[in-house]
């Protein structure tokens, strides 16, 4: 049996896992024992990761990528092996193809340290752009948030694209708004992840790439192979960009609300309804809360509704800007008229938060809510 080295922390257990691994390389149809696994994972500690990591993570890694059983409790390891490994150092151990193939698999533990890899991205604007680079595996990233139809994988893909994305915005901290109140502190507000600005490259290559775009755009439209025919990971998709994208509106409208790139009909408006059909110079904003969702499904609708409450109430406690207030307005003044279930929802949204933002958040709405009788605008 191989034994640990000199420099190798001494961890009960640690030999006898060291002899498995060994085992599942030269034959991996054998049989996993989580307990082996289980055993050194919870031994490990801020001081002895750094040392085991040469010792077993160049294994855990080759197992990875020919075991074809359920590797979580393999992933569970790595993942805590890999906490305190940069991106750059990650993606000397794994492949952009290794990556890639994690996404892909059917195990929701090789998804997951997939995304717990790229998430590592967030650390700098440097390893973004280097995640840039590789477009296939951002490519891969999308198909695997938008298609997987594991909850933990969806929420997880959410965090990591959202947080990718506001460590790239271009975009600077935001500025005082005069919708909010001196001293008060909306329920809804989180603390920014970025400190200065970034480089816009993962931005530009998610909604202004023609192969990127209509990749995402196929997903939640239901012209893709993964949504085509599946009612319900159709949902999950929509669902899950329209849980994002007041995320990313908060913090950089303008590139979500215009493109070069006409988003395809949505397979529910194939049969007519021409009068909601994409329209040229529209962005993801307009096609997601405009174009993208059936409102003959009541759960999708509900889902909808969800988008703009939390769009409306993100955009008051952003940063102002006048284009940002009329982009917002002629939103509204399309998806409002014809809705009155969202128009009742938004109108009663300041009796459903807390006193201290409910006056500012009536202001707001006054601000940018269309009146009764104004039609919607093309």
């Amino acid at each position: 049996m191989p034994h640990q080295t000199d420099d190798v922390p001494i961890l009960p257990g640690l030999d006898e896992l060291n002899g498995h691994l060994h085992e599942l390389i030269q034959d991996p149809s054998l049989a996993i024992d989580p307990k082996l696994f289980d055993d050194v994972e919870l031994q490990l500690t801020d001081s002895n990761i750094p040392g085991l990591i040469p010792f077993l993570l160049p294994k855990l890694t080759q197992i990875l990528k020919q075991y074809t059983g359920d590797p979580a409790v393999v992933v569970s390891l790595t993942i805590k092996l890999l906490r305190p490994i940069s991106f750059t150092q990650a993606i000397q151990l794994a492949s952009e193809e290794s990556l890639i193939q994690a996404l892909s698999s059917s195990a929701q533990a090789a998804q997951i340290l997939g995304l717990t890899i790229i998430h590592k991205a967030t650390s700098s604007s440097r390893d973004i752009s280097i995640l840039c680079a590789m477009p296939s595996l951002v490519q891969s990233l999308i198909t695997t948030w938008l298609s997987s139809p594991n909850v933990e994988v969806g929420q997880k893909a959410t965090k990591v694209l959202g947080d990718l994305l506001e460590i790239d915005c271009q975009t600077p901290v935001p500025g005082p708004n005069p919708f909010i109140a001196a001293g008060e502190t909306p329920a809804q507000w989180e603390p920014p992840i970025r400190r200065v600005p970034g480089h816009g490259g993962l931005w530009q290559l998610i909604l202004h790439t023609s192969s990127t775009y209509n990749l995402l755009l196929d997903l939640i439209s239901g012209r893709h192979p993964s949504t085509a025919n599946n009612r319900s990971q159709l949902s999950l998709a929509q669902g899950r960009i329209l849980r994002l994208l007041p995320r990313l509106a908060a913090l950089n409208i303008d590139p979500l609300a215009s493109s070069s790139i006409t988003g395809p009909m949505p397979a529910h408006l194939t049969n007519g309804h021409r009068d909601r059909a994409p329209q040229p110079g529209e962005g993801l904003l307009q096609y997601a809360a405009l174009r993208m969702v059936d409102k003959a499904d009541p759960l999708m609708h509900r889902s909808l509704v969800d988008f703009f409450e939390a769009f409306v109430s993100l955009m008051r406690i952003s940063g102002w800007t006048n284009s940002k207030e009329q982009i917002i307005k002629k939103v509204l003044r399309e998806a409002v008229p014809n809705d009155d279930v969202l128009r009742g929802a938004l109108e009663s949204l300041p009796n459903r938060t807390v006193d201290q933002e409910s006056e500012g958040l009536k202001r707001w709405l006054r601000a940018i809510m269309p009146r009764v009788t104004q039609v919607p605008l093309r």
